[in-house]
């Protein structure tokens, strides 16, 4: 990827949860065509090792900033060691499964604030020094549930789709200043999460984990599960100087479960 011109090397992207999986490949993309980087994650030593290889590798700088997205503290502390964004890769982990029937309005308060507002304070944070500055890239990693909701998801369907309403009317608004936001909308990928998907699909069904692994690989039509570095390319083009005409848009990336012409 390094032989491609992005346009976009010396800017300097926020990458949140990025110290592995899906805002991991991101960071890794984005750094690969010369973008210098703030990431953030919960875990100092995963966050430290994170960084260290992507300065290794590609030889950008990286800010560490050990935090909680989802917190007002979080926010402040990526934004102060940032100074001035570029672009910026909004990520958080997902709220948990349940029913619906045991869900009180603190439940969904505390979605809310883990998968839409704390994106939206970083957006709000961000957009008019994107604007003044005539570039800005902001992508939402968000989910495939957006697209297709899964049942038993039902705060993560919620949160984020009302992230994804709010940034398609942004999106108008702003694009006029090359000011760009999109969203990610990822599938099943080789990530922790798919890991914890597996072992339950195998308690549940009674089957071995590679039994399990094997039987979600054949319900994706690439017979296979997706990988970070995949995902990770496709939030650098997002955000590549020569996407300006691409806002407003939810690319969906997940080897085609979702199965529709449009």
């Amino acid at each position: 990827m390094s032989g491609l011109d992005f346009g976009i090397a010396g800017r300097k992207a926020v990458v949140c949860a990025s110290s592995k999986g899906l805002g991991f490949g991101c960071a890794n993309a984005l750094a690969a065509v010369g973008v210098n980087l703030v990431m953030c994650a919960r875990g100092a030593e995963r966050l430290h090792e994170a960084a260290n290889q992507l300065r290794k590798k590609h030889g950008v700088e990286v800010t560490e900033i050990v935090c909680d997205v989802t917190t007002e503290e979080g926010r402040a502390a990526i934004l102060e060691a940032a100074g001035k964004v570029d672009i910026l890769v909004n990520n958080a982990g997902g709220p948990p499964p349940g029913d619906f029937r045991d869900w009180t309005r603190d439940t969904w308060i505390a979605a809310l604030d883990a998968n839409m507002l704390s994106a939206f304070a970083l957006i709000q944070a961000v957009i008019d020094p994107m604007i003044d500055q005539k570039f800005g890239r902001i992508v939402n990693i968000t989910s495939g549930s957006v697209k297709t909701p899964i049942p038993a998801l039902g705060l993560s369907n919620g949160a984020r789709a009302a992230l994804t309403g709010f940034c398609g009317g942004l999106a108008r608004q702003v694009a006029q200043h090359n000011v760009t936001v999109n969203g990610l909308l990822p599938g099943q990928y080789n990530t922790d999460r798919i890991e914890t998907i597996i072992a339950n699909t195998a308690k549940n069904e009674n089957m071995s984990l590679a039994a399990a692994r094997d039987m979600l690989e054949k319900r994706n039509p690439t017979r296979r599960l997706g990988e970070v570095h995949e995902f990770g390319f496709a939030c650098a083009w997002m955000c590549s100087a020569h996407s300006g005409y691409l806002t407003g848009q939810n690319i969906l990336i997940d080897g085609g479960s979702f199965n529709s012409t449009l």
